[in-house]
């Protein structure tokens, strides 16, 4: 099926994009899923390498909140 021939429809249009919406939670699903992803992570840090803490996080909050 050439693209040229698919936007002719509108039907042939939203058939197309319902399979590669479709194509795209199939591979997305396909992914491995792991119990410790959480455990896997390193910690935040800023722009200078310097880890976030909690307090960190609730100033950021407050300001973004602020606006």
């Amino acid at each position: 099926m050439r693209t040229s021939s698919v936007f002719k429809s509108r039907w042939m249009a939203l058939i197309w994009a319902a399979g590669i919406l479709w194509l795209a939670w199939d591979v997305a699903a396909s992914a491995p899923h792991s119990d410790t992803a959480s455990a896997n992570t390193e910690q935040a840090t800023d722009v200078t390498g310097a880890p976030i803490s909690t307090d960190d996080e609730k100033k950021f909050a407050e300001i973004v909140n602020g606006l």
